[in-house]
């Protein structure tokens, strides 16, 4: 018998120790990546409320626009504008 088979039949383990320390950190990786996919990190919840925010002044921004463009004044300016930019 080599060494490394005394070893095994002395000890009950043997080659395998390296073995399963690799699978053990393989699983360990496979779990970082699945909580990376899955967003269940510390910033989870960042990209939905970000476009929340983003909606809200998207919104607002809509609203003052309409506001402004329904105003006789900036209604006449544009089109005096579009008219001046079309007779070129």
């Amino acid at each position: 018998m080599d060494e490394a088979t005394t070893t095994v039949a002395r000890t009950g383990r043997g080659g395998g120790s390296g073995v399963r320390r690799a699978a053990r950190a393989a699983a360990g990786r496979l779990r970082a990546l699945r909580g990376l996919l899955a967003g269940t990190g510390k910033d989870a919840g960042m990209a939905t409320a970000e476009y929340a925010i983003v909606m809200i002044a998207a919104v607002g921004f809509a609203g003052l626009l309409v506001v402004i463009l329904s105003s006789a004044e900036i209604r006449e300016a544009l089109t005096s504008l579009v008219r001046g930019a079309l007779s070129v």
